[in-house]
């Protein structure tokens, strides 16, 4: 696990790497591309070794440009990949923590099988001490998991839903368990969520596409104030990240987590 500058959490965890989604403004590709491949008789590849999809029991190594030679985080670039050997990291933490688990993949993603979720959630049900915080484009997951109750309803798990496009991303939204909607990048007017989603969505966080792709979206102040009006009305936290500081001013700009609202179950 690792510390993060991520605003909403304190740690990532990343047990599974990859997504095979292909979104344009995907940070997490960028950055596996980047930082990718493993050390072979001297050369740099991303050539799988362990089958399709790959799972390791250890980590392959990467020798970098100065010859020091480290654990490859990204093996196979962003080819999904389980991780077992990170498995046992959060119960090897005391303190709680806020972590988000695979920040580097979308575990709930069709590609990724069951019993990689399995584990994964196992392991989070090991180390009660934390909050589990999860993102997905595929909340249909969540309930197909849910069905053969594979899906763990603690005050310690919440579900997210990553949402660009309220006219194609379906949210999840339950009485059952903890959700909540990620909108990032905001790329246009968000509209109001499905009639009676509000009552069971924990809380939103909105933030805005970073880096330097063609075809950037920069969002309006009025598509952030349209989101935080009816999450005010609603009684709904909002969460902004700090890349909608050049976008938002003081009397629109909301710190409030999901999990730490009045009310919730965790």
């Amino acid at each position: 696990m690792q510390k993060t500058n991520i605003e909403w959490c304190d740690m990532t965890w990343n047990p599974v790497t990859g997504c095979r989604r292909g979104c344009d403004y995907c940070y997490a590709r960028r950055i596996a591309e980047r930082f990718g491949g493993w050390t072979s008789g001297g050369v740099k590849t991303t050539q799988n070794i362990k089958g399709e999809p790959p799972e390791l029991d250890a980590p392959l190594l990467l020798q970098q440009k100065n010859e020091k030679v480290v654990n490859a985080p990204f093996p196979f670039g962003f080819e999904p990949t389980l991780h077992r050997y990170r498995l046992s990291e959060p119960g090897e933490v005391e303190k709680g923590q806020n972590i988000f688990v695979c920040s580097m993949a979308d575990l709930f993603g069709p590609w990724v099988p069951d019993a990689w979720i399995k584990l994964v959630l196992d392991a989070c049900e090991m180390a009660p001490q934390h909050r589990y915080l999860f993102l997905t484009k595929f909340p249909e997951r969540y309930l197909a998991l849910d069905k053969v109750s594979l899906l763990p309803h603690g005050d310690n798990f919440w579900y997210g839903t990553t949402a660009t496009n309220p006219m194609t991303d379906q949210m999840l939204y339950s009485d059952s368990f903890n959700t909540f909607v990620s909108i990032e990048p905001l790329l246009g007017p968000f509209g109001t969520p499905t009639t009676g989603a509000l009552d069971f969505i924990g809380g939103f966080i909105i933030g805005a596409e970073t880096g330097s792709r063609k075809g950037k979206v920069v969002p309006e102040r009025e598509w952030v104030k349209e989101i935080v009006e009816y999450c005010d009305a609603a009684g709904k936290p909002v969460f902004m990240k700090d890349s909608l500081i050049p976008v938002v001013d003081e009397t629109l700009w909301r710190r409030e987590l999901p999990w730490e609202a009045e009310g919730q179950r965790a």
